[in-house]
């Protein structure tokens, strides 16, 4: 096939695309060949444009057509309007298919005997078919046929629409969920059916039941199409709300797929996708919106349950880590009647979202505070199923069974891996802080206090992605204790002077080399070459500190204040 050719089918596909169930109810050309009435009919040019959707059949009665005719017209005519000019055939095919004209019907004769080795090249050029009608056609049987044809497949196409429909009403009613959605929705288009939430984590992923009894392995076959990324999220940002996609799978077959965004009111609440073979045709497309409408009923409902649920238990986990604990007994009661587990050493991590650095609207700040709250609960149950996990504003709070400080750090690591992954706080930036290991209910209160300051200062210098344990905060957690910040600022600027603040742009950079050369104990080879530093080079700064600050290398009372100083400066 030409690239003109087909520029030109895909076109009229666009054009199908966008005119929606009416026009995709239509006979193609192909289907049009197959009538009673085109018995005799052969396609002499053109044939690869015979998937062209037919709504309308028009008659060309003069040459000078071109003004009454419309966007997928089987056009009929006889030899007689193309008579007197059929050098110029080939140009009139040429507009009549930029007018989205599906194909031409032409009885040859006396007039015309054959059609034009020009307009034969340019219909193939262009994929408009060419019909010869032959003996014995008559253009009102055409036009009959096509049009009883249509309106038959577009009452089909109105009771299976409506028949879906009830279906998924019946869904929503009966307290379906998502999963049962996507299955409906999977069944009708043949291979799968995903819902994801507004940034593309997949919630629920249901595979025709068929094909998962064929391929236990199709979901991961499907996840490795180049519409998920490497954590297996929906590339939302990539993929266009109504428009067909392909793409091979590593085991080298074709799959399409179409998404739909998932609308509550004003609000975006994800998308719904749907895997097929072959090509999604509008009908289909259709079907997905409706899931989509059916999606986000139930999404809204289990929101509204779950907004209750959560804040009920989240109401419970802050009265206990305020210390409002009347009775020990009763609290370990009714944290088990929620499936948690607290009559056990308990370590308190608090993961919370960098407020100056997230980019999420006001519109949509709860969802994602939801999907960050969301993630964890996921990545958690699958670790410590007895954990409590609720969530706070930007906060996630977790009590997780004791460890030491090594093992929890590299457990929280490993979590803060995973939920990046799920999307739900992995495109926003957040830090995570952990206290030391409270022994019972009683102890965690204090065990929060050092989790928020644990993440505090570990969002500080960290940039907002730290992860710090109590234990590793080291001198931080004497600075911490100094309720007058001004104080130990003060001190800071005595110690460092001007490299205290950032008047110019140098001084971070020099404070980053005069911390260096007191973490390797002021050893000049090894300090420049962890900063990839000439060895000259560093001995010019050493001397500009030392201007700045004092004889550092020389005083050991000095270096126990410039570092001191520089943790101070670090400080949120």
């Amino acid at each position: 096939m030409s690239n003109d050719a087909k520029n030109s089918v895909d076109m009229h596909q666009n054009l199908l695309a966008h005119d929606g169930d009416a026009i995709s109810a239509c006979l193609s050309v192909r289907d049009v060949m197959d009538l009673p009435s085109m018995r005799n009919g052969t396609v002499v040019a053109g044939a690869q444009g015979l998937d062209r959707q037919v709504e309308l059949t028009n008659v060309m009665e003069v040459p000078d057509i071109i003004p009454w005719v419309k966007p997928r017209e089987l056009l009929l005519t006889t030899a007689y309007p193309l008579r007197d000019r059929p050098e110029e055939i080939a140009q009139l095919l040429t507009t009549l298919d930029a007018s989205g004209v599906s194909a031409i019907c032409i009885k040859l004769g006396r007039y015309l005997p054959t059609i034009p080795a020009s307009a034969i090249a340019e219909a193939n050029r262009l994929g408009l078919p060419i019909i010869h009608l032959g003996d014995g056609v008559g253009f009102d049987e055409i036009m009959h046929e096509v049009l009883s044809n249509n309106l038959d497949r577009r009452a089909e196409l109105i009771r299976k629409t409506e028949q879906t429909m009830r279906e998924l009403v019946d869904v929503v009613i009966n307290d379906g969920d998502l999963e049962d959605v996507c299955q409906m929705v999977a069944e009708r288009i043949g291979v799968a059916a995903a819902v994801t939430t507004l940034d593309g984590r997949v919630r629920c992923l249901r595979t025709h039941s068929m094909v998962a009894e064929a391929e236990a392995g199709v979901s991961e076959d499907l996840t490795s199409l180049v519409c998920f990324d490497k954590s297996g999220r929906f590339r939302v940002e990539d993929e266009p709300a109504g428009l067909e996609r392909s793409g091979q799978t590593r085991a080298d077959r074709t799959y399409v797929w179409g998404n739909c965004t998932i609308e509550g009111g004003d609000k975006t609440l994800g998308r719904i996708v749907a895997f097929g073979e072959g090509r999604l045709t509008a009908p289909e497309f259709r079907l997905i919106e409706q899931a989509a409408a059916a999606a986000a009923l139930v999404i809204t409902r289990e929101k509204a349950i779950t907004a209750v649920e959560s804040k009920y238990r989240t109401d419970f986990v802050l009265e206990v880590l305020r210390g409002h604990i009347a009775s020990t007994d009763r609290v370990l009661s009714h944290a088990d009647s929620l499936g948690w587990d607290l009559a056990r050493p308990i370590n308190v991590a608090v993961a919370e979202v960098d407020s100056e650095a997230d980019q999420t609207d006001a519109e949509n700040k709860r969802t994602m505070q939801s999907l960050f709250a969301d993630a964890w609960t996921k990545v958690v149950s699958q670790d410590d199923p007895a954990a409590a996990v609720v969530g706070s504003g930007d906060q996630v709070i977790l009590l997780l069974s004791a460890e030491s400080a090594d093992k929890i750090t590299a457990r929280l690591r490993s979590f803060i891996t995973d939920v990046r992954g799920y999307g739900g706080g992995g495109r926003r930036q957040f830090s995570v802080g952990i206290s030391r290991p409270a022994a019972d209910v009683s102890g965690l209160a204090a065990a929060y206090q050092e989790a928020m300051r644990a993440l505090e200062v570990g969002r500080q210098l960290e940039r907002g992605q730290g992860l710090s344990h109590y234990d590793s905060l080291g001198v931080y957690r004497l600075l911490l204790q100094v309720t007058k910040k001004e104080e130990l600022r003060s001190f800071a600027r005595e110690v460092l002077g001007p490299l205290a603040g950032d008047d110019k742009e140098e001084y971070a950079g020099l404070r980053t080399t005069l911390q260096a050369l007191l973490d390797h104990n002021l050893n000049v080879a090894e300090t420049a070459r962890s900063l990839f530093f000439h060895y000259n080079t560093l001995r010019y700064r050493i001397t500009k500190l030392e201007h700045m600050v004092g004889p550092f290398t020389e005083d050991p009372n000095l270096r126990l204040s410039v570092s001191l100083a520089l943790q101070i400066v670090k400080l949120p």
